[in-house]
Protein backbone atom coordinates (compact mmCIF):
# COMPACT_ATOMS: atom_id res chain seq x y z
CA UNK A 1 0.00 0.00 0.00
CA UNK A 2 2.62 2.41 1.01
CA UNK A 3 4.72 1.82 -2.46
CA UNK A 4 1.01 2.29 -4.13
CA UNK A 5 0.44 5.61 -2.61
CA UNK A 6 4.42 7.12 -3.26
CA UNK A 7 3.62 5.98 -6.89
CA UNK A 8 0.42 7.93 -7.36
CA UNK A 9 1.57 10.58 -5.59
CA UNK A 10 5.29 10.77 -7.87
CA UNK A 11 2.53 10.94 -10.53
CA UNK A 12 0.70 13.21 -9.27
CA UNK A 13 3.63 15.94 -9.00
CA UNK A 14 3.20 15.62 -12.83
CA UNK A 15 0.01 15.91 -13.34
CA UNK A 16 -0.31 20.00 -13.39
CA UNK A 17 1.60 19.25 -16.99
CA UNK A 18 -1.38 18.43 -18.47
CA UNK A 19 -4.32 20.34 -19.43
CA UNK A 20 -6.75 17.08 -19.05
CA UNK A 21 -9.37 18.27 -21.79
CA UNK A 22 -8.92 22.34 -20.80
CA UNK A 23 -8.40 24.39 -23.42
CA UNK A 24 -4.48 25.55 -23.59
CA UNK A 25 -4.18 29.21 -22.78
CA UNK A 26 -1.89 31.08 -25.53
CA UNK A 27 0.44 33.36 -24.50
CA UNK A 28 2.38 35.38 -26.09
CA UNK A 29 0.05 34.89 -29.55
CA UNK A 30 1.69 36.73 -32.51
CA UNK A 31 -0.79 37.13 -35.11
CA UNK A 32 -0.68 39.50 -38.11
CA UNK A 33 0.19 42.82 -36.89
CA UNK A 34 -0.95 42.13 -33.01
CA UNK A 35 -0.02 40.19 -30.07
CA UNK A 36 -2.41 39.37 -27.22
CA UNK A 37 -1.01 38.10 -24.00
CA UNK A 38 -3.16 35.90 -21.74
CA UNK A 39 -2.90 34.73 -17.50
CA UNK A 40 -5.44 33.24 -15.78
CA UNK A 41 -5.25 34.64 -12.18
CA UNK A 42 -8.83 33.88 -10.50
CA UNK A 43 -7.95 35.70 -7.55
CA UNK A 44 -6.19 39.33 -8.83
CA UNK A 45 -7.72 42.83 -8.76
CA UNK A 46 -5.60 44.27 -10.79
CA UNK A 47 -2.83 43.06 -13.69
CA UNK A 48 -1.12 45.13 -15.96
CA UNK A 49 2.57 44.42 -17.58
CA UNK A 50 5.92 45.94 -18.83
CA UNK A 51 7.40 45.24 -22.02
CA UNK A 52 11.00 45.80 -22.83
CA UNK A 53 9.64 47.90 -25.96
CA UNK A 54 7.79 50.22 -23.69
CA UNK A 55 9.59 53.66 -23.93
CA UNK A 56 9.97 54.00 -19.62
CA UNK A 57 10.10 51.01 -16.96
CA UNK A 58 7.45 53.08 -15.61
CA UNK A 59 5.32 52.53 -18.28
CA UNK A 60 2.44 49.46 -17.84
CA UNK A 61 -0.30 48.30 -20.03
CA UNK A 62 -2.98 47.00 -17.93
CA UNK A 63 -5.21 43.87 -18.82
CA UNK A 64 -9.01 43.53 -18.67
CA UNK A 65 -10.58 40.08 -17.02
CA UNK A 66 -12.32 37.93 -19.02
CA UNK A 67 -14.36 34.60 -19.13
CA UNK A 68 -12.79 31.79 -16.74
CA UNK A 69 -10.74 34.67 -15.10
CA UNK A 70 -8.48 34.88 -18.20
CA UNK A 71 -7.05 38.36 -18.67
CA UNK A 72 -5.52 39.77 -21.56
CA UNK A 73 -4.45 42.68 -23.81
CA UNK A 74 -4.08 42.72 -27.22
CA UNK A 75 -1.15 45.65 -28.76
CA UNK A 76 0.51 46.05 -31.75
CA UNK A 77 2.92 44.33 -32.07
CA UNK A 78 6.47 45.95 -31.51
CA UNK A 79 9.41 45.95 -34.87
CA UNK A 80 11.30 42.74 -35.18
CA UNK A 81 13.36 42.00 -32.27
CA UNK A 82 13.53 40.10 -29.29
CA UNK A 83 12.25 41.56 -26.25
CA UNK A 84 11.08 40.61 -22.28
CA UNK A 85 8.05 40.97 -20.31
CA UNK A 86 6.35 40.63 -17.19
CA UNK A 87 2.93 40.46 -15.91
CA UNK A 88 2.60 42.78 -12.26
CA UNK A 89 -0.04 40.79 -10.71
CA UNK A 90 -1.75 42.85 -7.79
CA UNK A 91 1.69 44.82 -7.68
CA UNK A 92 3.53 41.81 -8.01
CA UNK A 93 5.81 40.97 -10.72
CA UNK A 94 5.55 37.30 -12.17
CA UNK A 95 6.49 35.72 -15.70
CA UNK A 96 4.30 34.52 -18.15
CA UNK A 97 3.14 31.22 -17.36
CA UNK A 98 1.97 29.61 -20.57
CA UNK A 99 5.66 30.91 -21.95
CA UNK A 100 8.78 28.33 -22.14
CA UNK A 101 10.63 30.84 -23.83
CA UNK A 102 12.74 32.68 -21.28
CA UNK A 103 15.84 34.71 -20.66
CA UNK A 104 17.52 35.36 -17.35
CA UNK A 105 19.18 38.52 -16.61
CA UNK A 106 21.45 38.43 -13.59
CA UNK A 107 19.28 37.03 -11.07
CA UNK A 108 16.02 38.34 -12.90
CA UNK A 109 13.78 35.50 -15.50
CA UNK A 110 12.09 37.33 -18.09
CA UNK A 111 9.63 35.81 -20.55
CA UNK A 112 10.58 36.53 -24.05
CA UNK A 113 8.53 37.92 -27.22
CA UNK A 114 10.17 36.97 -30.37
CA UNK A 115 9.23 38.93 -33.50
CA UNK A 116 10.19 37.85 -36.27
CA UNK A 117 11.51 39.94 -39.47
CA UNK A 118 14.79 40.93 -41.03
CA UNK A 119 16.34 42.66 -38.10
CA UNK A 120 15.52 39.04 -36.05
CA UNK A 121 16.00 36.43 -38.44
CA UNK A 122 19.44 35.68 -36.89
CA UNK A 123 18.03 35.11 -33.67
CA UNK A 124 15.94 32.10 -34.46
CA UNK A 125 16.90 28.53 -34.62
CA UNK A 126 18.93 27.45 -37.50
CA UNK A 127 19.06 24.23 -39.34
CA UNK A 128 22.76 23.96 -38.64
CA UNK A 129 23.21 24.12 -34.92
CA UNK A 130 26.46 24.45 -33.29
CA UNK A 131 27.08 23.31 -29.69
CA UNK A 132 26.84 25.21 -26.60
CA UNK A 133 29.22 23.41 -23.42
CA UNK A 134 30.22 24.98 -20.20
CA UNK A 135 33.92 23.71 -19.39
CA UNK A 136 35.44 24.67 -15.80
CA UNK A 137 39.20 25.62 -15.68
CA UNK A 138 41.39 26.38 -13.14
CA UNK A 139 42.87 29.66 -12.85
CA UNK A 140 45.82 30.33 -10.60
CA UNK A 141 45.82 33.83 -11.17
CA UNK A 142 42.12 33.81 -9.35
CA UNK A 143 42.98 30.78 -6.98
CA UNK A 144 39.59 29.25 -8.17
CA UNK A 145 38.36 26.59 -10.40
CA UNK A 146 36.13 28.67 -12.71
CA UNK A 147 33.14 28.00 -15.68
CA UNK A 148 33.16 29.29 -18.76
CA UNK A 149 30.40 28.74 -21.63
CA UNK A 150 32.20 27.91 -25.48
CA UNK A 151 30.42 27.51 -28.50
CA UNK A 152 31.87 25.57 -30.99
CA UNK A 153 30.38 25.17 -35.07
CA UNK A 154 27.94 22.87 -36.44
CA UNK A 155 30.23 20.14 -37.99
CA UNK A 156 32.91 20.99 -35.77
CA UNK A 157 32.55 17.07 -33.76
CA UNK A 158 32.52 15.44 -37.26
CA UNK A 159 35.27 17.24 -38.85
CA UNK A 160 38.41 16.09 -36.51
CA UNK A 161 40.77 17.83 -38.89
CA UNK A 162 39.28 21.04 -39.04
CA UNK A 163 40.87 23.81 -37.01
CA UNK A 164 39.03 27.41 -36.40
CA UNK A 165 39.65 31.17 -35.21
CA UNK A 166 38.53 32.11 -32.04
CA UNK A 167 36.03 34.99 -30.88
CA UNK A 168 36.63 35.92 -27.13
CA UNK A 169 33.11 37.43 -25.97
CA UNK A 170 32.42 38.98 -23.21
CA UNK A 171 29.55 40.38 -21.11
CA UNK A 172 28.70 43.51 -19.58
CA UNK A 173 28.11 44.13 -15.69
CA UNK A 174 25.80 42.12 -13.52
CA UNK A 175 26.05 39.54 -16.34
CA UNK A 176 28.44 35.79 -16.27
CA UNK A 177 29.15 33.41 -18.48
CA UNK A 178 25.68 32.71 -19.84
CA UNK A 179 24.42 36.14 -20.92
CA UNK A 180 25.39 36.17 -24.37
CA UNK A 181 23.62 33.01 -24.78
CA UNK A 182 20.59 33.53 -22.85
CA UNK A 183 20.27 37.46 -23.63
CA UNK A 184 22.30 38.10 -26.48
CA UNK A 185 21.15 34.80 -28.60
CA UNK A 186 24.71 34.45 -29.62
CA UNK A 187 25.04 31.21 -30.81
CA UNK A 188 21.94 31.49 -32.91
CA UNK A 189 23.39 34.55 -34.41
CA UNK A 190 26.45 32.59 -35.62
CA UNK A 191 24.74 29.80 -36.38
CA UNK A 192 22.59 31.37 -38.68
CA UNK A 193 25.08 33.65 -40.08
CA UNK A 194 27.47 30.44 -40.98
CA UNK A 195 25.00 28.54 -42.20
CA UNK A 196 24.22 31.41 -44.73
CA UNK A 197 28.14 31.68 -45.36
CA UNK A 198 27.90 34.80 -44.03
CA UNK A 199 30.51 34.81 -41.24
CA UNK A 200 33.87 31.95 -40.64
CA UNK A 201 33.25 29.67 -39.31
CA UNK A 202 34.68 30.24 -35.49
CA UNK A 203 34.78 29.07 -31.92
CA UNK A 204 33.22 31.64 -29.57
CA UNK A 205 34.56 31.58 -26.13
CA UNK A 206 32.71 33.62 -22.97
CA UNK A 207 34.21 33.48 -19.84
CA UNK A 208 32.64 34.97 -16.43
CA UNK A 209 34.39 38.34 -15.87
CA UNK A 210 33.48 38.90 -12.39
CA UNK A 211 36.98 37.30 -10.91
CA UNK A 212 35.40 36.82 -7.64
CA UNK A 213 32.58 34.44 -9.03
CA UNK A 214 33.64 30.95 -9.70
CA UNK A 215 30.51 30.49 -12.12
CA UNK A 216 26.78 32.25 -12.69
CA UNK A 217 25.26 32.63 -9.44
CA UNK A 218 22.79 29.89 -10.12
CA UNK A 219 24.96 27.31 -9.21
CA UNK A 220 25.40 28.76 -5.74
CA UNK A 221 28.65 28.84 -5.15
CA UNK A 222 30.81 30.31 -2.80
CA UNK A 223 32.15 34.00 -3.89
CA UNK A 224 35.80 34.87 -3.70
CA UNK A 225 36.50 38.10 -1.97
CA UNK A 226 38.28 40.26 -3.63
CA UNK A 227 39.39 44.26 -3.11
CA UNK A 228 38.31 45.45 -6.40
CA UNK A 229 39.42 48.95 -5.29
CA UNK A 230 42.66 47.86 -4.28
CA UNK A 231 45.13 48.73 -7.74
CA UNK A 232 47.01 44.97 -8.00
CA UNK A 233 43.48 43.51 -8.80
CA UNK A 234 42.51 46.06 -11.29
CA UNK A 235 43.55 43.68 -14.47
CA UNK A 236 43.67 40.17 -12.40
CA UNK A 237 40.51 39.17 -14.80
CA UNK A 238 42.12 40.52 -17.99
CA UNK A 239 45.60 38.79 -17.31
CA UNK A 240 43.85 35.46 -16.63
CA UNK A 241 41.99 35.65 -19.43
CA UNK A 242 44.95 36.21 -21.67
CA UNK A 243 47.70 34.16 -20.30
CA UNK A 244 44.67 31.22 -18.92
CA UNK A 245 41.91 31.12 -20.54
CA UNK A 246 43.46 32.13 -24.26
CA UNK A 247 46.19 28.87 -24.10
CA UNK A 248 42.92 26.69 -21.96
CA UNK A 249 41.29 27.47 -25.09
CA UNK A 250 44.23 26.76 -27.32
CA UNK A 251 45.29 23.64 -25.35
CA UNK A 252 41.95 22.09 -25.55
CA UNK A 253 40.16 22.63 -28.79
CA UNK A 254 41.22 22.71 -32.45
CA UNK A 255 42.11 27.02 -31.86
CA UNK A 256 44.30 28.18 -34.69
CA UNK A 257 46.96 29.15 -32.07
CA UNK A 258 47.37 32.59 -33.63
CA UNK A 259 47.18 36.68 -33.39
CA UNK A 260 45.34 36.36 -36.72
CA UNK A 261 42.62 33.91 -35.51
CA UNK A 262 41.85 35.46 -31.81
CA UNK A 263 39.23 38.22 -31.73
CA UNK A 264 37.86 40.26 -28.77
CA UNK A 265 34.55 41.49 -28.47
CA UNK A 266 32.58 42.73 -25.18
CA UNK A 267 30.30 45.20 -23.82
CA UNK A 268 29.74 47.77 -21.23
CA UNK A 269 31.97 46.58 -18.62
CA UNK A 270 33.48 43.70 -21.26
CA UNK A 271 34.03 46.30 -23.54
CA UNK A 272 36.10 47.91 -20.93
CA UNK A 273 37.96 44.44 -20.69
CA UNK A 274 37.79 44.58 -24.22
CA UNK A 275 40.18 47.56 -24.03
CA UNK A 276 42.41 46.90 -21.33
CA UNK A 277 43.02 43.36 -22.96
CA UNK A 278 44.30 45.02 -26.02
CA UNK A 279 46.10 47.97 -24.21
CA UNK A 280 47.74 45.49 -22.07
CA UNK A 281 48.59 42.60 -23.99
CA UNK A 282 49.51 44.28 -27.74
CA UNK A 283 49.64 41.92 -30.73
CA UNK A 284 47.50 38.86 -29.17
CA UNK A 285 43.96 40.26 -31.14
CA UNK A 286 43.82 40.90 -34.81
CA UNK A 287 39.69 42.19 -34.11
CA UNK A 288 38.80 44.12 -31.52
CA UNK A 289 35.12 45.43 -30.62
CA UNK A 290 34.22 46.98 -27.96
CA UNK A 291 30.85 47.90 -27.51
CA UNK A 292 28.67 50.82 -25.29
CA UNK A 293 31.62 51.64 -23.14
CA UNK A 294 34.00 54.32 -23.20
CA UNK A 295 37.87 55.59 -22.96
CA UNK A 296 39.23 57.96 -20.70
CA UNK A 297 42.22 60.54 -22.34
CA UNK A 298 44.20 59.67 -19.08
CA UNK A 299 47.93 59.33 -18.47
CA UNK A 300 49.84 56.53 -20.25
CA UNK A 301 46.88 55.95 -22.85
CA UNK A 302 48.71 57.47 -25.72
CA UNK A 303 51.17 55.08 -25.13
CA UNK A 304 49.06 52.19 -24.60
CA UNK A 305 47.35 53.12 -28.11
CA UNK A 306 50.57 53.39 -29.45
CA UNK A 307 51.53 50.13 -28.61
CA UNK A 308 48.29 48.65 -30.12
CA UNK A 309 49.53 50.47 -33.68
CA UNK A 310 52.60 49.21 -33.55
CA UNK A 311 51.84 45.33 -32.87
CA UNK A 312 49.30 45.36 -35.76
CA UNK A 313 45.35 44.38 -36.17
CA UNK A 314 42.78 43.98 -39.00
CA UNK A 315 40.05 45.45 -37.44
CA UNK A 316 38.88 47.68 -34.60
CA UNK A 317 35.14 48.18 -34.57
CA UNK A 318 33.56 50.38 -31.93
CA UNK A 319 29.09 50.17 -31.36
CA UNK A 320 27.39 52.15 -29.74
CA UNK A 321 23.55 53.84 -29.08
CA UNK A 322 23.72 57.54 -29.74
CA UNK A 323 21.07 57.20 -27.03
CA UNK A 324 23.19 55.11 -24.59
CA UNK A 325 25.03 56.69 -21.69
CA UNK A 326 28.06 55.65 -22.80
CA UNK A 327 28.33 57.52 -26.03
CA UNK A 328 30.29 60.46 -24.90
CA UNK A 329 33.19 58.10 -24.06
CA UNK A 330 32.59 56.47 -27.00
CA UNK A 331 33.54 59.53 -29.00
CA UNK A 332 36.67 60.44 -26.84
CA UNK A 333 37.49 56.78 -27.66
CA UNK A 334 37.32 57.80 -31.31
CA UNK A 335 39.58 60.96 -30.57
CA UNK A 336 41.98 59.53 -28.85
CA UNK A 337 42.13 56.46 -31.61
CA UNK A 338 42.24 59.67 -34.54
CA UNK A 339 44.85 61.01 -32.61
CA UNK A 340 47.47 58.00 -32.27
CA UNK A 341 46.47 57.31 -35.73
CA UNK A 342 44.71 53.97 -35.45
CA UNK A 343 41.90 53.38 -38.23
CA UNK A 344 38.98 51.98 -36.62
CA UNK A 345 34.73 51.92 -37.51
CA UNK A 346 32.65 53.27 -35.70
CA UNK A 347 29.15 52.32 -35.76
CA UNK A 348 26.19 53.77 -34.25
CA UNK A 349 22.69 52.75 -33.98
CA UNK A 350 19.69 54.39 -32.21
CA UNK A 351 18.46 53.56 -28.96
CA UNK A 352 20.56 53.34 -25.51
CA UNK A 353 22.55 50.32 -23.32
CA UNK A 354 20.18 47.86 -23.91
CA UNK A 355 20.53 44.08 -25.55
CA UNK A 356 18.86 45.48 -28.37
CA UNK A 357 22.00 46.71 -29.62
CA UNK A 358 24.14 44.26 -28.59
CA UNK A 359 22.44 41.65 -30.54
CA UNK A 360 22.63 43.45 -33.19
CA UNK A 361 25.97 44.75 -33.27
CA UNK A 362 27.10 40.91 -32.55
CA UNK A 363 25.15 40.02 -35.84
CA UNK A 364 27.01 43.07 -37.49
CA UNK A 365 30.84 42.48 -36.48
CA UNK A 366 30.54 38.55 -36.52
CA UNK A 367 30.77 39.36 -40.32
CA UNK A 368 33.66 40.88 -40.44
CA UNK A 369 35.95 38.67 -38.52
CA UNK A 370 38.92 36.32 -39.67
CA UNK A 371 38.56 37.66 -42.98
Amino acid sequence: MLLSCTVLCANAQELTNFAFGRKPIVSPEVKNDSVTFRLKADYATIVSMYGSWMPSYFDKIDLKRGENNIWSVTIPAPTPEIYTYNFIVDGVAVSDPNNVLMQRDGTRYLSMLLIDGERSENYKEANKRGTVSHVWYDSEILGINRRMTVYTPYGYETNKKATYPVLYLLHGGGGDEEAWTSMGRAAQILDNLIEKGLAKPMIVVMPNGNPEQQAACTLNLPVKEIDRKDPANANLYVTSLVKEIIPFVEKNYRAIPKKSARAIAGLSMGGGHTIAATNLFPGTFDYICPMSCGMRDADGIDASLQAVKKAGYKLYWIGCGTADFAWPGTQTMVELLNRNGLEHTLFSSDGGHVWYNWRYYLNTFAQLLFK
